[in-house]
């Protein structure tokens, strides 16, 4: 029986879809935001992480909290600044739905925290990280531990927990996927670094459903959200090409380049994470697109 589900982060990509889905599926669907809208088919309440202050009315009566609030992870230099705004994005807002939840006494049955396979770093070569992998050493690494374990009391309180261990989210409504076409558009498509890094990847339907699936099946613990083949970097940007019917012949460009560019941030892209989706799988997850050409023909408008 549907019940009364609180998301947060519910503007974005994935929460924007997500409460589309269930609202569907016949779900109550309610949405933390900083700026509430009157007169939304959508309850909205509002919430202020730099203050640690939320409506307290947002939680009567929830089932479930579906936490995907976060500033993005790309598109910005890792400045000291922004490094803050990524931790406090995540860690001060999972905080306060706990201290609310806590003060007011109305713990959901199921918390599903967002997450990412950023949590294993991007030292692994072509290692498979599942998910009782050790977590990494660098920036990005420690924001997901942290983000994970500020989550962990939840479980003190009799709630259901779960992680969503996202790779990276092929869509064409912006992110990645939009960012590498954009060149391979214009003829101008390559590798990136030495091209051999390995890339997590997950096609928008299958974030959805699998977050669904988690959702309704209540499973518990850490799940990889990325298709069951990551490929690696160079053979993505060909498959980009081929599907755009694009030619694809520059020479990789060098890490030295990107690292000048984009800074620390740099690691998330030449860097590599082979992640294994086989625990979601023999949860019964069934993935909709496994192969990366597919996936990526359906987002680009192509025949299959």
């Amino acid at each position: 029986m549907p019940g009364r589900i609180l998301i947060t982060g519910g503007t974005g990509q994935i929460g924007g879809i997500l409460t589309d889905i269930l609202m569907e599926k016949g779900y109550e669907v309610r949405w933390m935001t900083r700026s509430p809208k009157d007169g939304s088919e959508i309850a909205q309440f509002e919430w202020d992480i730099r203050s640690m202050t939320m409506d307290p009315k947002a939680l009567e009566g929830v089932d479930i909290i579906v936490h995907l609030a976060g500033a993005p992870i790309n598109g910005k230099r890792w400045t000291k600044e922004v490094k803050q705004e990524l931790r406090d994005s995540r860690i001060k807002s999972t905080q306060l739905l706990y201290d609310t939840c806590k003060s007011q006494s109305q713990f959901p049955k199921q918390f599903i925290c967002g997450s990412a396979i950023g949590y294993y770093g991007y030292e692994s070569g072509s290692v498979w990280k599942k998910e009782g992998s050790r977590f990494g050493d660098d920036f990005l690494a420690t924001l997901v531990k942290d983000w994970e374990a500020t989550a962990k009391p939840f479980e003190d309180h009799g709630v259901n927990l779960s992680y969503l261990r996202t790779g990276i989210v092929l869509s064409m409504e912006g992110g990645a996927l939009v960012e590498m076409s954009r060149p391979v558009k214009w003829g101008l498509g390559a590798a990136l670094g030495k091209g051999d890094q390995f890339v997590s990847w997950i096609h928008m339907d299958d974030e959805i459903g699998a977050i669904i699936y988690i959702l309704e099946n209540q499973l518990s613990g850490p799940f990889n959200l990325s298709a069951p083949e990551p490929v690696r970097n160079k053979h993505l940007m060909k498959i980009i090409a081929r599907v755009l019917k694009k030619p694809f012949f520059l020479p990789p460009v060098p890490g030295f380049v990107i690292r000048t560019i984009v800074g620390e941030m740099a690691a998330a892209v030449l860097g590599s994470c082979r992640t294994s989706s086989e625990k979601l799988v023999e949860s019964g997850y069934e993935f909709k697109y496994t192969e990366l050409k597919e996936a990526l023909a359906d987002l680009l408008n192509e025949e299959k």
